[in-house]
């Protein structure tokens, strides 16, 4: 039997610990506003004894990168029976790993960037010349490289030159052991979330992403003012319509549960092409998904105790 409590779990120890706070505080607030009790824990040795002293409440993860999202702390609150809201620690790793999540987004039928993933060892044992022609013969100027397991747009380069390829996956590798290298797709930057309080997966309006900078970095995201954010973005009828369907295409095809957010890029040709998808949203003033709702009319305090009841009643059938 799982207490009426709520636990909000944010901070960890990712790069990205600092935003999680945020997103936690907000998170708890908007519960608070709707009258649930809230405690916020942050990540420790305590955790799992502490959440055994409260009768198992409902967790609401707002961890974001590393054991955050890549299903490891979700693993653990499945071993100790504790109730959560979001996707599993399955569907969790294989979102979080874009070496995976790509192919099996593409694998379902939809648009995705042609992408190469290399492992640190590999580039190193094989001639990092060699394979950064190699590259760039296969995927051309401009390419992305990406950390495969990282969020927030750490360790994401946007390379334009050859001789800046190197130090781009020098760069990626900081943050794994991993880089996923992708054709670069020009177009308009837009991020859908997907909610489902138990009658099936909605995608929410869309939100244009426009940074000041023209590239949406780590502080195009989360510095007040970086970044002008239209919700709903600006597209036709049947390209936000399009953008929703392969949101929620790539929310199944990963296994996701209640709540995710893919980010796309609309193509010149009004084609949305799938760059990612995220099992823990951020909740900042900065974030897309708290504007997405607030579009849709919606309430995030609503939203996450609709979430809650569904993670409580998983919690009391298993």
């Amino acid at each position: 039997m799982t207490s009426d409590l709520v636990v909000v779990l944010a901070g960890g120890l990712s790069h990205e610990r600092e935003v999680s706070l945020r997103s936690g505080r907000r998170a708890a607030q908007a519960l608070r506003d709707v009258g649930i009790e809230v405690v916020e824990l942050d990540v420790s040795s305590s955790l799992l004894g502490r959440l055994e002293e409260l009768g198992k409440p409902v967790v609401v993860p707002m961890l974001h990168g590393g054991a955050g999202e890549d299903g490891a702390l979700r693993q653990a609150l499945e071993l100790a029976e504790v109730p959560f809201v979001g996707s599993g620690s399955t569907s969790s790793r294989v979102a979080f790993d874009k070496a995976i999540a790509t192919p099996r987004v593409a694998s379902a039928g939809w648009a995705t960037p042609a992408q190469v993933a290399l492992p640190d060892d590999m580039f190193r044992e094989l001639g990092a010349p060699t394979l950064v022609a190699a590259l760039a013969r296969h995927l051309g100027f401009p390419m992305m490289v990406k950390p495969a397991r990282s969020g927030s747009a750490l360790g994401c380069a946007k390379v334009e030159r050859i001789e800046d390829l190197p130090s781009a996956m020098v760069q990626a590798y900081a943050y794994g052991g991993v880089a996923v290298v992708e054709r670069f797709v020009t177009g308009i930057e837009v991020a859908v979330p997907v909610i489902d309080t138990g009658s099936g997966p909605v995608a929410l309006p869309a939100v244009e992403i426009r940074p000041d900078s023209g590239v949406y970095d780590y502080t195009a995201r989360y510095t007040a003012g970086a970044t002008r954010f239209l919700a709903p973005a600006e597209l036709t009828d049947d390209v936000a319509e399009r953008c929703a369907q392969l949101a929620i295409g790539a929310h199944q095809a990963l296994g996701l549960r209640d709540l995710s957010r893919t980010d796309l890029i609309v193509d010149a040709d009004g084609t949305p092409v799938f760059l990612e998808a995220n099992v823990a949203p951020g909740m900042t003033e900065t974030s897309t998904m708290p504007l997405s709702m607030e579009a849709a009319g919606l309430d995030l305090g609503h939203v996450l105790s609709e979430l809650i009841a569904l993670a409580r009643l998983r919690g009391a059938e298993a």
